[in-house]
């Protein structure tokens, strides 16, 4: 049995793992760089050590130092929560040499998965419907022509080790393809160590929605529905909702029971999210599998009652899944929005230090802060404050306690994306389920207001 685990990342998702932690009576042991020393989860772990300078090489992707206060507070398990060292699969190799359980999937499969061409060709393998295209890395921009022409524009430029909409790009024709390939590939190589392409149909107004799996490792797999997160703005989330407003039970179950499928021929254990993208005509083809925890993952929870977190740690301390598919029932509807401190403008990250924060009290709202009043908002790393969740009975009284909770809302001292999240909760064609990938190009001019 797990007796106390350190939680290798930091802001509302450490947070969000003391919780569960503290719950189920496990000590928690946070880490921090030196820019996170007031940070809200530090004060909430039962011990907090620091890990190093502000960069992320100095402190949350130092593996060694991580290791290190491990070892010091006699740690017996990691939990990585999301980005940073959750996806690295040397990380929890390394995990398993210094004796501690990796909250996660084995890091074979954190390896195969994290990449998007060898992604696609398994799950191609095992009957999941692909993006037509390329599933393998091209091999230059001749190519990438040559196959483009043969899928038919527009098409879809992709990094291989990708994430995060890095190297990711929409193309129309041979020219602009010959003009971007070398920023893309060079760009992929910057972040991810792997300059590696390939290309796909671009499926148009598409909406993307993601099954959540869970499985044991007994050979249990249960999916716990899905998520729509089609409004984005640069490929990045911004609302997230369960269920999907444009998916009937139909295609939801065969959704369902086709992750389902490939998770178990996989071999796959720990949570995981199956991304699709699904078209007007709602066939869905596979995009991409998280082996982590994912940021929206609270709205999952509000749905089916269950601690994703909670199971995950289950999971890793060998328990069976406690319950079967059949057990796991949908109540009401529910949404999250990231708030991030950035310019409603121009999008661009907006650091400080926050001089107010008001924030809603009612029994629907659930929020997981990065900060509190009077915190300062790194420019170090991602600028999100808070996620912003709310339930419903149904979508429509999800969508007025949300327009609601953003109204109450005050962030002073720094520029938000309240703006925007406002503007896209009371736009009709949200409330009428409008919600594809091209929604905030569509219907939010730049300068921040409905057209």
């Amino acid at each position: 049995m797990i007796k106390k685990i350190l939680i290798a990342n930091r802001g509302e998702i450490a947070s969000r793992i003391i919780r569960t932690c503290r719950k189920m009576g496990i000590a928690s042991v946070a880490v921090y760089s030196e820019a996170d020393k007031d940070a809200p989860y530090v004060s909430k772990a039962d011990e907090a050590f620091l890990l190093g300078g502000p960069r992320v090489n100095e402190s949350y992707l130092n593996a060694t130092k991580i290791f290190e206060i491990a070892k010091l507070a006699n740690c017996d398990a990691v939990h990585p929560g999301y980005g940073f060292l959750s996806e690295n699969a040397n990380f929890a190799r390394k995990c398993a040499k210094e004796d501690l359980i990796f909250i996660g999937p084995h890091p074979d499969l954190i390896e195969k998965m994290g990449n998007k061409v060898a992604a696609r060709q398994l799950m191609e393998l095992n009957g999941l419907p692909v993006v037509p295209g390329l599933s393998r890395p091209l091999v230059d921009s001749k190519e990438a022509v040559w196959e483009a022409e043969k899928i038919g524009y527009p098409v879809m430029l992709k990094a291989a080790a990708g994430g995060g909409g890095i190297g990711m790009q929409v193309v129309n024709d041979e020219v602009e393809l010959l003009k971007i390939y070398e920023g893309n590939q060079n760009r992929a190589l910057m972040f991810f160590g792997n300059g590696e392409m390939f290309i796909e149909k671009l499926i148009e107004k598409p909406r993307h929605i993601e099954i959540q799996v869970l499985a044991d490792t007994f050979g249990h797999s249960v999916y716990l529905w899905e998520r729509e997160c089609s409004i984005q703005r640069r490929h990045q989330k911004v609302f997230e909702e369960a269920p999907s407003p444009f998916l009937d039970n139909e295609t939801r179950e065969a959704m369902g029971n086709a992750a389902v499928k490939a998770i178990e021929t996989i071999g796959y254990y720990n949570a995981g999210t199956l991304e699709f993208l699904v078209d007007v005509d709602k066939n869905f083809y596979f995009l991409e599998m998280n082996t982590r925890l994912q940021v929206e993952h609270p709205v999952t929870e509000e749905i089916t009652g269950l601690d994703l977190v909670e199971q995950q740690i289950r999971i890793a301390q060998g328990e069976p899944l406690a319950f079967k598919q059949s057990e796991i029932h949908r109540d009401g509807h529910s949404i999250e929005v990231r708030i991030y401190a950035e310019d409603p403008v121009t999008f661009f990250p907006s650091p400080g230090k926050i001089t107010e924060l008001k924030v809603p009290q009612e029994e629907y709202i659930r929020h997981e802060l990065a900060v509190h009043d009077r915190s300062v908002v790194s420019h170090f790393y991602d600028p999100m404050i808070a996620k912003l969740i709310v339930k419903g009975s149904s979508r429509s009284q999800a969508i007025q306690r949300l327009v609601e909770a953003l109204d109450f809302y005050k962030v002073e001292g720094i520029k938000t994306n309240l703006p925007l999240l406002r503007q896209i909760a009371v736009h009709e064609k949200y409330k009428q389920g409008e919600t594809t990938t091209d929604f905030i190009e569509t219907y939010i001019k730049k300068n921040g207001t409905t057209i």
